[in-house]
């Protein structure tokens, strides 16, 4: 591994919390140095579609999306750098981040390391996403509009996907492995009460079938063993979300979840660290809510370093 390089920021992860956080970092002369990841762009790069960002009227591809962010922080001076962050040292001050190739220490360090879907695990799911297959109602439903589409899952998620589904879809079927929902009382009441939606209990989802994209699922009743069909154009996958955060795990206070957990905008427990995007944001967790906690925590960064000038 080569000398150790020292930055006044490092921003651990890519995505638009990350390039935003850069780009205002950037801006702010702090020259900030972007450890993207090998996956860079976060969750935008497996979306085919984004039309719900402000600005791009006729919609845009999650990937060139990404790139246009990356391309505006190196603009005003990022260095990002298409390695994985391997090791991180929250302890002291000036921070340590490693990678494979090479090492960095900091003066204030910006975690945007997102949250990654959590998904059925089937062949035709991977093969079929963005072509039917979601793990965002928000992101994609109006896409969809017209046709019918199922929910995977019982909790909050799952329901909100599917009351939010309804004004574009004229039927919503939620496919839940029990015969209980996992939701809090208020949401699986709000569930129940539309008529749009329709419950299969004790299922679980064995294939999903089409060629171009989806034409419907294959179904196993979990109590008979017995399969069924079922027609939908549009399945989203709502099981859960898994923050990107076991490199700090430890090292700074996280939810039960695993998120990271802020305070006062986008601080962390540790003094000079800040936090952004679906790795704090357990809620919403929007391309636009990410950009604008990466502004967050950049403002947050700029401020605190010219605090602590010379400590």
């Amino acid at each position: 591994m080569s000398s150790t390089e020292h930055r006044r920021v490092v921003i651990v992860g890519s995505g638009p919390a990350g390039y935003t956080a850069a780009i205002y970092a950037a801006r702010a002369e702090l020259e900030p140095l972007v450890i993207a990841g090998h996956r860079f762009g976060g969750q935008l790069m497996l979306t085919t579609d984004v039309e719900n960002y402000p600005g791009f009227p006729e919609g845009i591809s999650g990937p060139e999306m990404m790139e246009l962010f990356q391309k505006q922080a190196e603009r005003f001076g990022t260095r990002v750098l298409l390695e994985d962050a391997t090791g991180i040292d929250l302890s002291k001050r000036p921070f340590s981040i490693a990678t494979a190739e090479q090492s960095f220490t900091a003066d204030a360090v910006i975690l945007a390391t997102g949250a990654t879907a959590k998904w059925l695990g089937l062949p035709s799911e991977q093969r079929l996403t963005n072509r039917g297959v979601s793990a965002c109602a928000t992101c994609d439903g109006a896409l969809y509009r017209g046709k019918p589409m199922a929910v995977v899952g019982g909790g909050d998620t799952a329901m909100e996907e599917a009351l939010f589904l309804t004004r574009f879809a004229p039927k919503v079927q939620v496919i839940h492995r029990r015969d209980t929902l996992r939701a809090s009382k208020i949401m699986q009441e709000r569930a129940r009460k539309n008529e749009k939606i329709e419950f299969i209990w004790n299922s679980a989802v064995d294939e999903i079938l089409g060629d171009e994209c989806v034409t419907g699922v294959r179904i196993r009743n979990l109590e008979t063993g017995a399969h069924s069909e079922l027609p939908v154009e549009a399945l989203f996958v709502a099981i859960g979300h898994q923050p990107n955060t076991e490199l700090f795990r430890g090292q700074i206070d996280l939810d039960a979840t695993g998120y990271i957990r802020v305070t006062r905008g986008t601080r962390t427990s540790v003094e000079g660290v800040f936090a952004c995007g679906d790795a704090m944001d357990p809620t919403y967790r929007q391309a636009v809510t990410a950009a604008g906690t990466g502004c967050m925590a950049a403002i947050d960064a700029e401020r605190w370093l010219a605090e602590h000038e010379g400590a």
